[in-house]
C-alpha cells in the first residue's frame, strides 16, 4: 500500500456514500465502482459504534452478528490528474457520528485525500416525471464559487441530517476542503431507489472533477424508475379528484420484499455475480437487479467483495 499513498503532485479526492433516500448516494458510488473498475484498499473497524438489535434466523438457527462494515476504494487515473477514493458504509451508526467522521477523515488523509465531496439527497415536492437537478454545499468560499461557476445552486439555508452533515462539518474543522453534492428527488417515495438524482450528483461531479463518464446505464434505470413512480402518482391523483381507484400504498415498481427468492431470480442473481465478478464493469447491472428484488442489503457485503484486490 505504501505506492498507493504517493500522489505525485496528483489531485486525489474522496467520495462518500451512505444508505439513505432514494439510494441517491449509494446508487452514485456503486457507479463509479463498477465503471471506475475500483478496488477496495482498505477497511477501518468501527464495530463499537453500532448496537445490534436483532438476531437473523434461517432454518431454526440463528447466525453469527454482523455489524455494518466501512470500507474505502482506489481509482487511480480516474480523470486527467485525478486519483478517487470512494468510501462506502453500509449503515449509519445511532450515536458515535462524529467519531465515525473523524476515523474515515484521518484513513483518508493516509491514502492521501486532498478533498471531500459528499454525495446526498435532497427530497422536494417535485413529480416523478420533473427533472432531476443539484444543490451544493461547501466548506470554504472558494468551494462554493466553483459549484456556482459550474451551475450548481447552493442550498441558502437549512440543515444536512445525519453523517453527510457530521462530515462536512468535521472536514471544515479540520481544514480539509470539502463539497456536497445534493441530488434533487420526489418526497413521496423516499424508500424506492431514484438513480435519475444519481445521474445529476454524478454529472455535476463530473464537471467539478474533469472526469469522463459513461451515465447511459445510470440515466436508463433512472428513467425506468421515473416512469414507474408517475404512473403511481397519477393514479394517487385520479384517486384523490375521485376518479379512480384507491392508489397502491406504493408504487408499482417491480420490486418485492426482501427475502428469499424464487429459482428463476436466484439463478439470474448468480448469472449475473459470475459476470461481475469477470468485469466490474457489469457490477452496476447486478446492483440494478438487486434493487429490483429488494435485495440488495442481503446481497451486499458479497457484491462489495467483488472490488477486493485481484488474488
Amino acid at each position: 500500500m505504501a505506492g498507493e499513498l504517493q500522489t505525485g503532485g496528483r489531485r486525489r479526492w474522496l467520495v462518500t456514500a451512505w444508505p439513505g433516500m432514494g439510494g441517491v448516494a449509494i446508487s452514485a458510488v456503486v457507479y463509479l465502482l463498477s465503471k471506475l473498475r475500483m478496488r477496495q484498499v482498505r477497511e477501518f473497524d468501527a464495530r463499537d459504534l453500532f448496537e445490534l438489535d436483532e438476531a437473523e434466523v434461517e432454518d431454526g438457527l440463528v447466525r453469527a452478528a454482523r455489524l455494518p462494515r466501512s470500507r474505502l476504494f482506489l481509482a487511480e487515473d480516474a480523470a486527467p490528474g485525478l486519483d478517487l477514493i470512494a468510501f462506502l458504509g453500509e449503515a449509519q451508526p445511532p450515536s458515535g457520528k462524529l467519531a465515525l467522521c473523524t476515523r474515515l477523515l484521518d484513513a483518508a488523509r493516509e491514502l492521501g485525500a486532498q478533498r471531500l465531496v459528499c454525495f446526498a439527497a435532497w427530497a422536494e415536492g417535485l413529480e416523478p416525471s420533473a427533472a432531476a437537478h443539484v444543490r451544493g454545499v461547501a466548506t470554504d468560499e472558494a468551494g462554493l464559487r466553483e459549484l456556482q461557476g459550474r451551475g450548481v445552486a447552493p442550498v441558502r439555508r437549512g440543515r444536512i441530517s445525519g453523517l453527510n452533515g457530521v462530515l462536512l462539518a468535521a472536514a471544515a474543522e479540520s481544514g480539509l476542503p470539502g463539497l456536497g453534492l445534493l441530488g434533487e428527488m420526489p418526497a413521496l417515495a423516499p424508500h424506492l431507489p431514484y438513480p435519475s438524482a444519481s445521474a445529476a450528483v454524478l454529472r455535476a461531479f463530473c464537471g467539478l472533477s474533469g472526469m469522463t463518464l459513461d451515465l447511459a446505464e445510470l440515466e436508463a434505470y433512472g428513467e425506468r424508475m421515473r416512469e414507474q413512480l408517475s404512473s403511481a402518482y397519477q393514479v394517487a391523483l385520479k384517486s384523490l379528484q375521485g376518479a379512480g381507484p384507491e392508489p397502491p400504498e406504493e408504487p408499482s415498481a417491480p420490486i418485492t420484499a426482501a427475502g428469499g427468492l424464487d429459482e428463476e431470480d436466484a439463478r439470474r442473481v448468480e448469472e449475473l455475480f459470475a459476470q461481475a465478478a469477470g468485469d466490474r464493469s457489469k457490477a452496476f447491472a447486478l446492483k440494478t437487479e438487486l434493487d429490483r428484488l429488494g435485495v440488495f442489503r442481503q446481497y451486499e457485503d458479497r457484491f462489495l467483495s467483488l472490488f477486493r484486490p485481484e488474488g
